[in-house]
């Protein structure tokens, strides 16, 4: 029972999938970082402005140096930001074209082991096995239909007639009790109800 509760589950979470947080992680830490000096980058040219209405103008020229240099940084946390997503990206797609490898090698191995089971020679001979067959079945009826003479056929239905006697069968169909006729009471063309209902019975 021990074991049962306390067996650890194996993580799904990959080296790769840890070093794509890392980055993002970076990624928006710098982002957090460009709004911040973009910020200040507005403050210091609004006090940069202010001074130069108050004729401080060496104070001013000052102000906008620390702003230039603010201003390079923030470029390259741009680039650095933009490095960050194109190596996220490249993460990220090196794992799908893995997957994609990954199923071609399995479907490759399924693929194996049919070829395996059923070899391209396996299905030629089932293949010839098939149009053999359907050849001799084909010249069976060629001989079926043209072969046979009238005195044959004449045989056959002299066979047919003889073999349904012996097994007792009528070889003329029984016609259709007309019940609803009969129901009305009224004679047939030539005969009345009973001798038709004899006849019909007779058959």
């Amino acid at each position: 029972m021990g074991n049962l509760f306390g067996r650890k589950k194996q993580s799904r979470v990959t080296e790769q999938d840890k070093a794509i947080l890392q980055l993002k992680q970076q990624r928006d830490k710098l982002k957090q970082y460009q709004k911040r000096i973009t910020q200040q980058l507005e403050r210091e040219r609004e006090i940069a402005r202010q001074l130069l209405r108050d004729g401080r103008k060496e104070r001013a020229k000052l102000l906008l140096k620390k702003k230039r240099y603010r201003e390079q940084l923030l470029d390259k946390t741009e680039n650095q930001i933009t490095s960050l997503e194109t190596m996220v990206q490249s993460i990220e797609f090196t794992q799908i074209e893995m997957k994609v490898i990954e199923g071609l090698k399995i479907g490759n191995e399924c693929l194996n082991k049919m070829h395996q089971v059923m070899s391209i020679e396996e299905v030629e001979r089932i293949l010839d096995e098939t149009q053999e067959a359907v050849d001799y079945q084909r010249q069976i009826d060629e001989l079926l239909a043209g072969s046979f003479t009238q005195e044959d056929e004449d045989a056959i239905l002299e066979e047919l007639d003889a073999i349904t006697q012996t097994a007792g069968i009528c070889s003329k169909p029984k016609p259709l009790l007309p019940v609803a006729w009969l129901a009305t009471g009224r004679d047939w063309p030539g005969k009345n109800v009973l001798q038709v209902a004899h006849q019909l019975w007779q058959v």
